[in-house]
């Protein structure tokens, strides 16, 4: 198994106010995202003891999906630019 702890780029930045912000979310989209993460680890009892049926934890997962795809693809986008900036210039290869 390869060790990525030090070589995986992290997913998120910091913003000006020193807040973690996923890459592609908002803020608030990042706080959502991350409570919706922490509910769908909770066990189905303490979910029904709050009052939520199986329905509020189905659309907590569709919009937890919805977050997700959001994040995933805006992640994949900038891993291609990083790598992308990352290759050298090298004028006598023919990328065509």
């Amino acid at each position: 198994m390869i060790d990525q702890r030090h070589n995986a780029p992290r997913r998120y930045f910091v913003d000006a106010q020193g807040h973690r912000v996923l890459i592609g979310l908002s803020l608030q989209e990042t706080a959502e995202f991350e409570a919706l993460d922490v509910t769908a680890t909770e066990t189905p009892q303490i979910v029904t003891e709050t009052g939520m049926g199986k329905g509020a934890a189905a659309v907590d997962d569709v919009r937890w999906l919805e977050l997700y795809s959001k994040h995933e693809g805006a992640w994949r986008v900038w891993i291609a630019r990083s790598q992308a900036e990352r290759i050298p210039d090298l004028g006598f290869v023919n990328h065509v």
